[in-house]
């Protein structure tokens, strides 16, 4: 019996401390711990911006390999895919048509020119016999006629023979500039024209590489908008410095400058178009290539930054738990613009000072006591666009 009462009586206390514990925790009271939270806090400064892109590789100069004159290719000499320098041969047409019209042509030349040696002749040996009117005006003339008519018969026959030698010399086609050469259209064999059918290949000048690109013109709109409001500083000069991402994210190492930015826009895609050029000494730019186009030299003045992983997302937008003065944390809705890394400017929604969640926001609720402490800084990456 004195062990059934000892124990009745150690459960009867176990029972009064449990209710003791409960009425006197913050829990019973109603009041949950606070949350522990890292906070940072915002503040305005000058944040050099990047404006990003797709853009596409294209040579600064592409020519269209065309035949000028029509008949049978009957040779290619040069190597598809290779560079070329401009005059290199790049195909033979049969040159032997040609060649006999040329031939042709100096025949009739030579022909014009003795008509021309023979009508000068009677002139003047009409012109003396006119002065001492031993011949009528009208043979002076008929004389002086012949005379000028063979002339331009002349004149006519060289005009030929340049056409000729032209023709000629147009069986070989070379290369107009030097690039980096394509497939061949035409093969060897080939009876090519000088209409649709006279394409026979393309080259490429690929250093320097452009590249092309084209923006909104609702970001043509912001962009002034804030320019001229001072929210946006521009490289003096307007000349942004240009970089690359290559389809495998890496970076090409060399800069371009901004060459062209058109005054209209495409009514329709409601785009410009801009292009910057590249030096491409070891054509490792290819034309055609996709790649990300950014516009680096920029400012955006008094800005604020917060960590992309303070933002949350809601049916109503983009939020962040911001940290009163009495502890607890209320939402906050904002308006986010570029991504900065892991980071994005806040373009309305906060001021100096706010003292923003980066952590555990998950578990806060509108009005809960919070433990703020100061978020670590992020290790910087060691390059950032």
């Amino acid at each position: 019996m004195k062990s059934g009462g000892r124990l009745a009586a150690l459960v009867a206390l176990a029972v009064g401390l449990a209710a003791c514990g409960k009425e006197g925790s913050p829990a019973a009271q109603g009041n949950p711990p606070p949350v522990p939270v890292a906070v940072i806090t915002a503040a305005a400064r000058d944040v050099p911006v990047a404006f990003e892109f797709v853009g596409q590789t294209a040579g600064s100069r592409e020519v269209e390999v065309r035949a000028r004159v029509g008949g049978i290719l009957v040779k290619r000499a040069y190597t598809e895919g290779k560079p070329v320098r401009a005059g290199d041969l790049l195909f033979q047409i049969d040159p032997a048509p040609f060649q006999a019209a040329l031939d042709q042509a100096q025949g009739a030349l030579k022909v014009e020119e003795a008509q021309l040696a023979r009508t000068r002749q009677d002139y003047d040996r009409i012109l003396p016999l006119f002065k001492e009117n031993a011949v009528s005006q009208k043979d002076r003339d008929d004389a002086q006629a012949a005379y000028q008519s063979a002339q331009a018969s002349v004149a006519a026959a060289r005009a030929r023979l340049k056409e000729a030698q032209i023709n000629l010399g147009y069986t070989r086609v070379t290369a107009p500039i030097s690039g980096m050469t394509s497939k061949e259209v035409r093969s060897e064999g080939s009876l090519v024209g000088t209409g649709g059918d006279s394409l026979l290949t393309t080259i490429s000048q690929i250093d320097p590489m452009y590249v092309n690109f084209s923006f909104s013109d609702n970001d043509l709109l912001a962009f002034r908008r804030d320019e001229q409001s001072g929210k946006l500083k521009l490289p003096e000069g307007k000349n942004f410095e240009v970089s690359l991402k290559l389809a495998d994210g890496s970076s090409y190492a060399k800069s371009g400058r901004l060459n062209f930015t058109d005054n209209l826009v495409d009514s329709s895609t409601g785009s410009v178009r801009a292009r910057a050029e590249f030096a491409n000494p070891g054509g490792e730019l290819l034309p055609g290539q996709f790649v990300r186009v950014f516009l680096n030299g920029a400012r955006r003045v008094n800005a604020i930054l917060i960590p992309q992983r303070a933002v949350l997302t809601a049916q109503q937008g983009k939020l962040v738990w911001v940290v009163g003065a009495d502890s607890t944390v209320a939402p906050r809705p904002v308006t986010l613009g570029t991504e900065i890394g892991d980071q994005v400017l806040v373009e309305a929604g906060l001021k100096p000072g706010d003292k923003v969640v980066v952590d555990n926001i998950i578990k806060l609720r509108p009005g809960a006591k919070v433990a703020a402490s100061p978020a670590k800084p992020a290790a910087q990456p060691a390059a950032q666009s």
